[in-house]
């Protein structure tokens, strides 16, 4: 189980930005989910261990930025930019590491879950 720790988030005007940031135990693949009231957990973006390989969700390509350290020592901890940030992107976002999943699809299955954090966005 990887443990990780989760900081960032909070309340900003429809058009703002904020930064996710997420550490991670070990270097493995991580990325971040979200659930809004009332809906369903949804992927959001997940990069691969070595930053080599990302994936976005289509409702937030072009406005969010996943990131990683680049040294050895950042290298377990995951960024998400959120800029242009939408009511609709108000939720409870979820930092998630160790991929279970292999292939096109290793993004869609992790095995550590984050506490959440929640990001709200005001119209």
């Amino acid at each position: 189980q990887v443990q990780l720790v989760e900081s960032g988030g909070g309340l900003v005007q429809a058009g703002g930005s904020l930064r996710l940031s997420c550490a991670a135990s070990s270097i493995v693949a991580m990325g971040w989910f979200r659930q809004a009231p009332g809906k369903e957990r949804e992927f959001v973006s997940a990069i691969t261990f070595n930053g080599g390989s990302t994936h976005y969700a289509d409702s937030v390509k072009e406005r969010f930025t996943i990131s990683r350290g680049a040294t050895r020592t950042t290298r377990n901890t995951a960024y998400l930019q959120m800029n242009s940030l939408k009511p609709e992107d108000t939720a409870v976002y979820y930092c998630v590491a160790n991929a279970r999943s292999s292939g096109s699809s290793w993004w869609t299955d992790f095995g550590s879950w984050g506490q959440g954090t929640r990001v709200t966005v005001s119209s």
